[in-house]
């Protein structure tokens, strides 16, 4: 399924990484974005494959990371 990002996901993950640079590494950083990409894909792929929270949202949680993102499959995007 195509992913459509809400415009404002783009500044979150800029404000997310610049923290993780600031007080770690740039290292820390990218395994955090790769992490998320990952995870989005996954949405993509297999949407269904993601509880239901409330409503229509569905919400992924990331592993190593204390984020999650939330997602709706809308015809034929997530």
């Amino acid at each position: 399924m195509r992913l459509v990002l809400h415009p404002k996901v783009y500044s979150d993950i800029d404000e997310i990484m610049a923290y993780y640079e600031r007080v770690a590494t740039r290292q820390l950083a990218d395994e955090f974005y790769a992490e998320l990409r990952y995870y989005m894909q996954q949405a993509g792929e297999r949407p269904e494959s993601f509880a239901i929270r409330a409503r229509d949202l569905r919400r992924v949680d990331l592993q190593r990371f204390p984020y999650h993102f939330l997602f709706r499959i809308v015809g034929d995007a997530v």
